[in-house]
C-alpha cells in the first residue's frame, strides 16, 4: 500500500579513496575516487520506511551533483507518493522540464545525474512499501502501469505507447518459468576487477587465478592507453584462460573508456582482433553515433561488437545508436539515465530492434541498482540470455545494507525490499566528503 506524503529530502557527498589501489583506473580515467551523491527521502507515514538513491561519480564534482539534487528537491517535497506514482511519467517530465534548470542540460549532465539520484530513491521508497524488490515490483505490474511510468516524448518514430505495451504483453507469456529460472540459476555475470589499467601484471594475474577458481569465465580487460601494454595484458589473459578453451565458454571483453578518434579505433583494435574479444567497449566519444556506426562496419566482420552505453545521456542517444546500427550490444547504466523510468525505455527499445542488453554496473552501487533492471528484463522483456551478460565488479559492496549476491558467476535476484541502494550509516559517516573520518586523515597527507 502505497502511503505517506514526502517531508524531507537530505542529499550527501559520499568518497571512497579508490585512486590508492588503482581500482577503477582505465585509459580516460587514470584516478578514480569512486563515489556518489546519497539521496534519502522520508515520509510522514507512520512506518518510518525512507527511500535511499544513489548516483555515481568519480570524486571531484560530486558536490555539484549534490547542489543539483537540492536544487530539484522542491518538486519532490510535500508531494504524496501515491500521487507520484500514480503519474509517474507526468512526476518523471516535471523533474526533467524545469523552466530554468532545463537550460543546464536538458535530460543530461549534472543535472541529469541527479534526476537519477532523485527518482532512484523513489523507486526505493515505493518498492520497500510494497514489501518487493524493485525486480519484482517490476515483474508483477500491469503492463499499462510499466507503460504509464514512462516519458515517450523524442522516441515515437521508433517506440510508441502501443508498441511498448505489445512487447510487455508479449513478455507475459512464460513469465512465471522465467522467474523460477533467475531465483535457481540467476542472471550470467562477468567480471571487470581483474584487469584495470592501474594494476601490474603480477596484480592481474593473481586476480585472475583467483577469479577463474571462483567460476568466472567471462573477463573484461580495460585497453586503450598504450597499444604494445594492451598486447602484451591481454596475452596473458588469454594464456591463463588457456588456449584450448572454446571461445564459447571463456569471453574476453575489452574497454576502451572513450580513449580513440575513429580511425584509431578501427586501427588499434584490427591489432587486438586476434585476442578475439566478444566486443569493443566505448571505442570513441560516447555522443558520436556516427562514428560507433563506422566503427561497428569495420570491426564487425572482424567478428568484434560494439558495446556503448555508460554515458549515454539519455533514451535519445540510444535511440539514434539502435537507428544507426551502431552498436552490437546495448549498455543500460542505472544512474546516468532518469532512473528505472528512462531505462525501461531503453530496454524496450532495445527489444524492438533484437539487440542484446548487457549492462554497465560497477563503481558505487551500480551492481546492486542495476541487477534489479537486467532481472527484469529477462523476465517481462527480451525473454532471453543469448549473447547477454551483465557486468560485476568487487569493490565497495560491504557498505551496502543489501549487497549483491553472486553465485557461479551469476547475479542471485535480491529479495529484499527496495532498489538495494540502501547504505550503512557507519559507512556514509566515514567515508562523507570533505567531513568524515576517512577524508578527515587523508586530505592534510595529500596537501602535504
Amino acid at each position: 500500500m502505497v502511503r505517506g506524503r514526502i517531508s524531507r529530502l537530505s542529499v550527501r557527498d559520499v568518497r571512497f579513496p579508490t585512486s590508492l589501489g588503482g581500482h577503477g583506473a582505465d585509459a580516460m580515467h587514470t584516478d578514480p575516487d569512486y563515489s556518489a551523491a546519497y539521496v534519502v527521502i522520508e515520509t510522514d507515514a507512520e512506518d518510518g520506511i525512507k527511500g535511499c538513491g544513489i548516483t555515481f561519480t568519480l570524486g571531484k564534482g560530486t558536490e555539484v551533483v549534490v547542489c543539483a539534487v537540492n536544487a530539484l528537491a522542491h518538486h519532490v517535497l510535500n508531494k504524496d507518493l501515491k500521487d507520484i506514482v500514480g503519474d509517474f511519467r507526468g512526476f518523471y517530465r516535471q523533474l526533467t522540464s524545469d523552466g530554468q534548470l532545463r537550460w543546464i542540460g536538458p535530460e543530461k549532465g549534472v543535472v541529469h545525474l541527479a534526476t537519477a539520484a532523485v527518482l532512484n530513491a523513489v523507486w526505493d521508497l515505493w518498492a520497500k512499501q510494497e514489501g518487493k524488490p524493485v525486480w519484482k515490483l517490476l515483474v508483477d505490474m500491469d503492463p499499462r502501469m510499466l507503460v504509464s511510468c514512462i516519458d515517450f516524448r523524442y522516441i515515437t518514430d521508433v517506440l510508441t505507447e502501443e508498441d511498448a505495451l505489445e512487447i510487455l504483453q508479449k513478455g507475459q507469456i512464460g513469465k512465471k518459468e522465467r522467474e523460477k529460472q533467475m531465483l535457481a540459476q540467476g542472471y550470467p555475470a562477468y567480471t571487470t576487477s581483474c584487469a584495470w589499467l592501474g594494476y601490474s601484471d603480477d596484480t592481474l594475474k593473481q586476480l585472475c587465478a583467483q577469479a577463474l577458481k571462483d567460476g568466472w569465465t567471462r573477463f573484461k580487460v580495460k585497453v586503450g592507453a598504450d597499444l604494445q601494454d594492451d598486447m602484451r595484458r591481454c596475452q596473458i589473459i588469454r594464456d591463463m584462460i588457456g588456449p584450448e578453451k572454446t571461445l564459447s565458454l571463456f569471453l574476453q571483453m575489452m574497454d576502451a573508456n572513450q580513449r580513440w578518434d575513429v580511425p584509431e579505433a578501427v586501427e588499434w583494435m584490427s591489432k587486438l582482433a586476434k585476442f578475439k574479444p566478444l566486443w569493443i567497449e566505448e571505442p570513441t566519444s560516447p555522443d558520436d553515433i556516427l562514428g560507433h556506426a563506422t566503427i561497428s562496419k569495420a570491426l564487425v566482420p572482424l567478428g568484434i561488437g560494439i558495446a556503448t552505453g555508460e554515458q549515454c545521456h539519455n533514451r535519445v542517444i540510444f535511440k539514434q545508436l539502435l537507428q544507426a546500427k551502431a552498436l552490437q550490444f546495448l549498455q543500460i547504466d542505472s544512474c546516468r539515465l532518469g532512473s528505472v523510468n528512462e531505462n525501461l525505455s531503453v530496454l524496450l527499445m532495445a527489444k524492438k530492434f533484437e539487440i542484446p542488453v548487457c549492462p554497465h554496473a560497477g563503481g558505487v552501487g551500480l551492481c546492486e541498482l542495476v541487477q534489479h533492471l537486467i532481472i527484469f528484463d529477462y523476465i517481462s522483456v527480451s525473454a532471453s540470455l543469448e549473447n547477454r551478460v551483465c557486468e560485476y565488479v568487487d569493490h565497495l559492496h560491504e557498505h551496502f545494507k543489501y549487497p549483491v549476491m553472486i553465485q557461479r558467476a551469476s547475479y542471485m535476484p535480491p529479495k529484499d525490499p527496495g532498489y538495494s541502494t540502501e547504505m550503512k550509516e557507519e559507512s556514509v559517516k566515514k567515508h562523507q566528503y570533505p567531513d568524515g573520518e576517512v577524508w578527515k586523515k587523508l586530505l592534510p597527507a595529500q596537501e602535504n
